[in-house]
């Protein structure tokens, strides 16, 4: 069990299959996560919404920003001429030699970005918190849309805008330590740029996890090494096998380990919500 501060445990990918989203229900219906992060652009994403929307009491409900699995909700011949999402692997060449820059790539994120933040609120409202499936909100020509989005829509409400960013020395011993500093060098700058814009941010994160041989049982402690003052630790829980799901067997392995872990709630970051529904991220939670 971790010393204070409290933990925001976030479950990603809510709506992507529906045994996933069950398994997210029913640890936030137990109490035990802190918040999830939703994939409006699937199908199932207007059903799974009452339900989540149900458990907002518990917990903080977010856009998990999409651009690297399933199709756009609305056409983008540049980056998905297929109709479907380019895999990571291309759409990080794309950031890191700055095509996803030009203005005419911009235009065609900025306007998927709209769309799936319109997604959202047409059956949630304005989301308490935003990131980004694989991380892809930080990327170069991505974050830049996604920031000025934030801006425009959601001024005052003091949104927090996932940060996958951590100190170097709070990686050791954490495990996949080469794949978070990866992730967290193209984060560089992004905490500042997102507090400019009017958001909030985690301050230390974990989660990073291979999927591989290592059970989530040992893992999980590991993710609760030298926390920062707001810290985030991403899950990706589920229930069901799907065929699609490279990680479905994993998905099982973290639902029964949350659901099971003794005293979990009770050192959980749990929100507290303003008169205006608005979650008070700074305040500690409940």
């Amino acid at each position: 069990m971790p010393e204070a501060p409290r933990v925001i445990l976030c479950a990603d990918d809510y709506a992507q299959a529906p045994g996933i989203s069950e398994g997210i229900l029913r640890l936030a219906g137990a109490g035990r996560l802190s918040a999830t992060s939703a994939m409006v652009h699937m199908p199932g994403w207007a059903m799974d919404a009452r339900r989540a929307v149900g458990l907002r009491d518990r917990m903080s409900l977010g856009l998990h920003l999409t651009l690297t699995h399933g199709a756009p909700l609305g056409p983008m011949p540049r980056l998905a001429p297929g109709g479907m999402f380019p895999p990571l692997g291309r759409l990080m060449k794309l950031a890191l030699t700055g095509r996803l820059m030009r203005p005419e790539m911009r235009a065609e994120i900025a306007a998927e970005i709209a769309r799936q933040l319109d997604a959202f609120e047409a059956e949630a409202g304005a989301p308490d918190h935003v990131d980004g499936h694989q991380h892809v909100h930080v990327l170069p020509g991505i974050a830049g849309p996604l920031l000025a989005a934030i801006r425009t829509r959601y001024a005052g409400r003091g949104v927090l805008l996932r940060d996958p960013h951590d100190r170097l020395k709070a990686l050791i011993g954490r495990g996949s330590a080469v794949k978070a500093a990866f992730v967290g060098t193209l984060a560089t700058g992004f905490a500042a740029r997102a507090r400019a814009a009017g958001a909030v941010t985690n301050e230390g994160f974990s989660g990073y996890s291979d999927f591989g041989p290592v059970p989530y049982a040992q893992e999980f402690p590991r993710f609760l090494k030298a926390l920062g003052p707001r810290p985030m630790v991403m899950c990706h829980p589920g229930l069901g096998r799907d065929a699609d799901d490279p990680i479905a067997a994993r998905r099982e392995e973290e639902f029964a380990h949350l659901m099971n872990l003794p005293g979990l709630p009770d050192w959980l970051w749990h929100p507290r919500r303003g008169p205006r529904g608005q979650i008070d991220w700074r305040g500690g939670g409940a």
